[in-house]
């Protein structure tokens, strides 16, 4: 994925913690949805409108969203999912009104931004880093997200560790102030 839109979701995700006041871990993707007056959640067995393997679908209508997700998945892959159609809503990704942008389809930059977008607010790397969170296992239920999802972002954490890539963007030095109370409680636990 090119880097720009990389960046650009990472910072969709981030803004998004800071917009929704967000201050701990486990992040409730719900309460995203019902904060925002735009934004429904559906579960697909009250609809059953998703096809095959399908996880999720984001619905265009009249300017307002629906998110249809798989509820029959684990209540992690749902997170997953939500989050990831949120980012399709707030990367601005859905400018009709149809059905569109089916969960963990072909992968193209669309898809892969949705899912930078929702690794990142569910698992905030910065977060992660001042609990020294590092491991798939640790990341998985810290964050209530599957041991695939965390085996990704534990991946990128060792990246990030590696080249020590913190607090440069401004928004992230938001989030990790606004997660400060959480990151003491949790240190002083360990």
């Amino acid at each position: 994925m090119d880097y720009g839109k990389y960046k650009n979701a990472r910072n969709a995700a981030w803004q998004c913690i800071l917009d929704y006041d967000i201050k701990t871990l486990p992040i409730e993707v719900t309460n995203i949805v019902r904060k925002s007056n735009d934004i429904n959640l559906v579960k697909n067995s009250d609809v059953n409108i998703l096809q095959n393997n399908a996880s999720g679908v984001t619905i265009v209508n009249n300017n307002s969203f629906i998110i249809v997700y798989r509820d029959t998945d684990s209540s992690r892959r749902c997170r997953f999912t939500i989050a990831h159609e949120l980012g399709h809503i707030l990367l601005g990704h859905m400018l009709v009104d149809k059905i569109a942008y089916r969960t963990f389809a072909v992968q193209n930059d669309t898809e892969s931004a949705a899912n930078v977008f929702a690794r990142d607010l569910l698992a905030p790397a910065c977060v992660l880093h001042e609990l020294k969170a590092l491991t798939a296992e640790e990341i998985s239920r810290l964050c209530n997200i599957s041991l695939e999802a965390a085996t990704y972002r534990a991946n990128r954490m060792h990246e990030l560790e590696k080249r020590n890539a913190f607090y440069k963007h401004p928004l992230e030095q938001k989030v990790i102030k606004q997660f400060n109370q959480f990151i003491n409680k949790n240190k002083s636990q360990s």
